[in-house]
């Protein structure tokens, strides 16, 4: 059995834009569409980001995983693990953001609430996915390969359960969660 949401018609896309409008105001709320907040997790003095990050990978893996073991939905869609292309593409991205104050959801967030300086970059997300269109096949013959394992998750490579990784998350999340409040608590505030 699938969810039953209609995915190639008109109810879906509107279906979409709530779930987006829906996203973007908690993106808002969470207050990662403040430029501020995101240029300080860089500096270290503000783990915002990382908690709403965390907080969305736990939830939303335990979410799947449940859905998939009450048979809601059929599987994962594995992506194959090439991990040079993953290793330079994040640093890119890592820099970008960094340079920015925005990911690009974020970034979105930002416009809607009237950020008016986050469409310059907006412009520049638009610009590098072209220019990754246009060298798509010299990236794909001369990146993409290198490192590659193919269609694999940590279960498999591991030996150990799926269930049992996303335990462990939701665990490591909350001892990350622990130390970052610990340590805000034991900094002195700043005149």
């Amino acid at each position: 059995m699938n969810l039953p949401i209609p995915t190639s018609s008109t109810g879906g896309l509107v279906i979409a834009a709530i779930l987006g409008l829906i996203f973007g105001v908690l993106l808002n709320k969470g207050r990662v569409t403040d430029y501020n907040v995101i240029v300080n997790l860089f500096r270290l003095k503000d783990f915002t980001v990382v908690k709403i990050m965390m907080t969305a990978i736990v939830v939303g893996g335990i979410g799947v995983f449940a859905m998939m073991g009450m048979g809601l939905i059929e599987g994962y869609h594995i992506k194959d693990a090439n991990l040079l292309g993953v290793a330079l593409g994040s640093g890119i991205f890592g820099v970008g953001m960094a340079l920015y104050g925005y990911c690009p959801g974020t970034a979105i967030g930002a416009i809607a609430t009237g950020r008016l300086h986050a469409i310059v970059g907006f412009f520049g997300m638009i610009v590098g996915g072209i220019a990754y269109a246009l060298s798509y096949g010299w990236v794909k013959a001369n990146i993409l390969g290198v490192w590659s394992y193919g269609k694999v998750r940590i279960p498999e490579l591991t030996g150990i359960p799926t269930g049992v990784w996303w335990v462990l998350l939701a665990a490591g999340t909350g001892a990350l969660f622990y130390l970052i409040e610990r340590a805000a608590r034991s900094t002195p505030p700043r005149p």
